[in-house]
């Protein structure tokens, strides 16, 4: 009886002490776990640019960042099952409108980080007489009837299919190209350097638009909706799990200027090497990590 006694105490003890050890390593600032935060982007030129931007703050302050590229829809669903931590571009009330419905009860909002941002379709400004969508239908055979644009799966790619080609009468007349924002943006650059007119999707805020001299095809029906926010998404659960990152999630801004120098180093003086680009761009910015303490 001793001995049965002596091994129910011990086995008691044991599984304490594993409670304990596992309490310890569930909570608590220390664990590695609590450390890990994924973010999702999509091939926008914005959202790579602050993914990578937030990646070098988060892993100078002792985070480890992991970046995921996927198609909108993909990171919305990976936000609402958890897969997921963060997302920093996402486009409302209107272009993510979808997404947003269908998701929305499953994400933490984290403050928006840019105001103005807007829907196009453009045209390099040496094309004439096209300046308007209206224009579109009767020189569709300018642009061999074909619309350039960027991932199937993007919100402006739903809104010229389903609004812009239907109200300006493009059904069998233009058709959308998609690819990818690279394959739109490397189309847009050979038609600009051979003088040849093209028409693509595009978006503001985006480093084109400072590159190159193009012009928004004016949208008299207003089918790319009007200017919206670009606003930071967290998982449920996230800003109880990462309240110091949370707390510098609301206070994260982005001007024009801001955002236009940062593209411009990540995607052409630095292509290829966007960590390089936010080292020297924080460096250009000294002071910008102030407004996040």
């Amino acid at each position: 009886m001793k001995r049965v006694l002596a091994v129910a105490m011990a086995a008691t003890l044991a599984l304490g002490a594993a409670a304990c050890g596992s309490d310890s390593e569930a909570g608590g600032s220390g664990d590695d776990a609590n450390k890990k935060i994924t973010i999702g982007y999509m091939a926008w030129d914005e959202a790579i640019a602050v993914s990578y931007l937030w990646q070098n703050i988060l892993t100078e302050k002792g985070y480890e960042v992991e970046l995921k590229n996927l198609e909108a829809g993909l990171v919305y669903g990976g936000l609402a099952n958890g897969d997921i931590d963060l997302f920093l571009d996402s486009w409302q009330p209107l272009t993510h409108a979808s997404y947003m419905e269908r998701y929305g009860d499953k994400l933490e909002k984290l403050g928006s980080w840019y105001d103005g941002a807007s829907l196009s379709i453009a045209v390099p400004s040496y094309v004439q007489d096209v300046n308007s969508l209206e224009d579109l239908a009767d020189k569709a055979g300018t642009f061999n009837g074909e619309i350039v644009g960027i991932e199937p799966g993007a919100g402006l790619t739903k809104a010229t299919q389903e609004e812009v080609i239907p109200q300006y009468g493009l059904d069998g007349k233009m058709r959308l190209k998609t690819s990818s924002t690279p394959a739109m943006l490397a189309a847009l650059d050979g038609a600009i350097k051979a003088e040849r007119p093209i028409v693509v999707t595009l978006w503001h805020p985006h480093w084109a638009y400072a590159k190159y001299d193009l012009k928004d095809l004016t949208d008299p029906k207003g089918t790319l909706g009007q200017a919206e926010q670009i606003h930071n998404l967290g998982r449920l659960g996230f800003g109880d799990d990462f309240p110091e990152v949370t707390a510098m999630l609301n206070k994260f801004k982005l001007d024009s200027d801001q955002l236009a120098t940062l593209e411009d180093l990540m995607f052409n003086t630095h292509k290829g090497d966007e960590e390089k680009a936010v080292e020297e761009w924080l460096k250009a910015n000294p002071d910008y990590l102030q407004t996040l303490s």
